[in-house]
């Protein structure tokens, strides 16, 4: 009997600093989407999703305004390439221009 074993590809993740497995395809059309692809994790895509619903929710963003759409990414890069100050304020990072509560 045949065995079929999938490979993995792995990618060197900047945001956890070592080799780890990839992500299947770009999680978004455009730059971003092939830099996350090229040096992002899929335990560090993850961790974004579970800090994108933080923020999401803390702020209670309406992911129909484009406004909220920017700040999102704004995040998501500082969070997975550390870059920009990423502070955390009650599990979420504050954002210039965010609306507080």
């Amino acid at each position: 009997m045949a065995r079929v074993t999938k490979t993995i590809t792995v990618v060197p993740c900047t945001k956890l600093g070592m080799e780890l497995e990839a992500l299947d395809r770009p999680p978004f059309p455009g730059p971003l989407g092939e830099r996350i692809y090229n040096e992002i994790s899929k335990e560090a895509y993850k961790m974004w999703q579970q800090r994108a619903t933080l923020i999401i929710n803390h702020y209670g963003l309406n992911l129909a305004d484009p406004n909220a759409h920017e700040l999102l990414f704004q995040q998501m890069e500082e969070f997975l390439f550390n870059e920009g100050p990423g502070e955390a304020v009650a599990g979420a990072p504050v954002a210039k221009g965010a609306p507080r509560k």
